[in-house]
């Protein structure tokens, strides 16, 4: 159910129990790809409403929905998108209202400029389709960068190049297509605490990603183009001056790229020949050139908790008229999601969750709880330093149980009348799961009879915490 209702408030649009004439249009939508209005309905609010392109079918639409509820749920702000069926009775327009067309051109939205769009629209049973945006809650501020800081938020601090959360974004897009993800497709709003002035301070800040539509494929009126989405950039120096060395002979990813029969409104998404480490977007973006293995392998442990079962749902979202088309894309991001695991989770520990109950230091291997390989690959060690120098080392016998679950036995190391600070109390564990290059290490005091804390975590490559 979370995942299903993703921002969105507890009050649905419903355009089935709406009265007719009760969603006034008050506003033309001004740019983008897809043709749309706003809509203001009383007591719900604003909404932009927009229509999938002619050519891709229902997919923009569907894919902005989806996209929105699995940012949401791995912890991005993302808008309340969901695809609608209206009747055009619905409807009623602003007198005299104008709108500004991707030239920058005023025309009027009118009654003809309506039955454009609406004409332009999927349909199901006599209904059009569309893309319910929900308005951002705040006041808008403009679109933030992934670079630098802002100058007029003095709680911008960190460089967003340096943001965790920004680059490993980065896999995020990777594992959803999304190839449009710039600054353009993203939104500032401020939050005052005084609901009644939205323009005072103090207040807070929030970080949107919006126009979504561009993720599971996208169909553009160049092949060439469409075949390289995803995998380069729309112009990429490095890949033009390979194909220029090599005089075009060596084959290139996108030189084996498929459409799926029946399902070619995704483009060359399902049959991707995806590799996490090599994904690319339209353009070149800061945050996302800068992520590093731990960034990835941090985004990597959010993207493994969407089971099969949560990215059914999500998907279920966008409300597909062709069964076939919600299998596929089902089947797509359970396929890319598994090679996302497979590369992260062999480079560094996947044991996360790392807590301490009673004597044991205790963590959920993530790899053998999503049967990333089998049972039989998995090989449990455990090593422990202890000493102001870290020169007394022992081994320990890990203790596996389903889930996922594996615990090691702490040794008691530091002597009674010792500050809890004390060198002497301060202990390194090390657990390796016999696949991933790294060590899961964990730092800990032992406090004697108060137990053990634990102060920090680490995945390294290397299995030497004395360095």
């Amino acid at each position: 159910e979370e995942i299903n209702q993703g921002s969105c408030p507890d009050e649905i649009l419903d355009p089935d129990v709406d009265p007719e004439g009760s969603w006034l249009i008050d506003q033309g939508k001004p740019n983008g790809a897809n043709p749309g209005f706003r809509i203001n309905i009383k007591g719900k609010g604003k909404f932009m409403l927009k229509a999938d392109q002619a050519a891709e079918g229902e997919k923009a639409t569907g894919a902005t929905a989806i996209a929105s509820r699995l940012y949401h749920a791995a912890g991005w702000y993302a808008p309340c998108d969901t695809p609608v069926y209206i009747d055009k009775k619905l409807l009623k327009l602003t007198p005299g209202l104008k709108f500004a067309d991707n030239s920058g051109v005023e025309r009027p939205f009118d009654d003809a400029k309506l039955e454009s769009i609406l004409q332009g629209a999927q349909k199901r049973d006599g209904k059009f389709r569309m893309l319910a945006s929900r308005w951002l809650s705040g006041r808008t501020i403009g679109p933030f960068k992934y670079e630098e800081t802002r100058r007029d938020d003095p709680n911008d601090v960190v460089p967003h190049e340096d943001r965790r959360d920004l680059r490993g974004a980065r896999l995020i897009a990777a594992w959803l297509g999304h190839f449009d993800s710039r600054e353009q497709n993203s939104m500032t709003t401020w939050h005052s605490v005084d609901k009644e002035n939205k323009d005072s301070s103090p207040g807070h800040t929030l970080h949107w990603y919006i126009d979504l539509g561009d993720c599971f494929g996208s169909h553009w009126e160049w092949d060439s183009l469409n075949r390289r989405i995803n995998k380069s950039y729309y112009f990429d120096p490095a890949d033009v001056g390979l194909d220029f060395i090599t005089l075009g002979i060596i084959t290139r990813p996108w030189d084996r790229a498929e459409m799926t029969p029946g399902a070619e409104l995704f483009a060359y998404f399902p049959k991707d020949d995806f590799e996490p480490e090599g994904w690319k977007g339209g353009y070149p973006n800061p945050a996302f050139s800068r992520m590093t293995t731990l960034d990835g392998h941090w985004a990597a442990r959010i993207i493994t908790r969407f089971d099969d079962d949560l990215i059914a749902e999500a998907v279920k979202v966008g409300d597909y008229s062709n069964k076939f088309h919600t299998d596929v894309l089902v089947h797509t991001l359970i396929k890319r999601r598994n090679r996302i695991r497979e590369h992260y989770f062999a480079e560094l520990s996947p044991i996360a969750d790392v807590r301490v109950e009673n004597d044991e230091l205790c963590g959920n291997d993530l790899a053998r709880e999503a049967k990333t390989w089998p049972e039989t690959k998995f090989s449990y060690s455990a090593s422990v330093w202890s000493g102001a120098m870290l020169d007394q080392t022992q081994a320990a016998a890990p203790k596996v149980s389903a889930g996922g679950r594996v615990c090691v036995k702490l040794p008691h190391v530091g002597r009674e009348g010792l500050a809890d600070a004390h060198p002497d109390r301060y202990l390194v564990v090390d657990i390796l799961n016999g696949i991933a290059e790294g060590p899961l290490r964990a730092h800990l005091y032992d406090l004697g009879a108060k137990g053990f804390k634990l102060v920090g975590i680490e995945r390294p490559e290397d299995t030497d915490p004395t360095w």
